[in-house]
């Protein structure tokens, strides 16, 4: 099924962090979506649960130095 979450990332800082979020799209397998902005400290994905857990996604945000909540 696919879920749509949105984290509050509050350690962004620029829009380069937003498009480093962006960019997990690209290492995530079943993510469809990702859209991150800097200007409201939040990251929304939209992605299929059956390929993808909650906690693979925390893990990854936090791999990229940003802390989700």
């Amino acid at each position: 099924m696919i879920v749509k979450k949105t984290f509050k990332i509050l350690d962004m800082t620029c829009s380069a962090c937003a498009m480093k979020l962006e960019s997990l799209e690209d290492v995530l397998d079943g993510v469809k979506e990702i859209n991150a902005s800097y200007h409201r400290l939040e990251m929304e994905i939209e992605y299929d649960d059956a390929k993808l857990s909650y906690e693979q996604i925390v893990t990854a945000v936090k791999n990229k130095g940003y802390t989700p909540s």
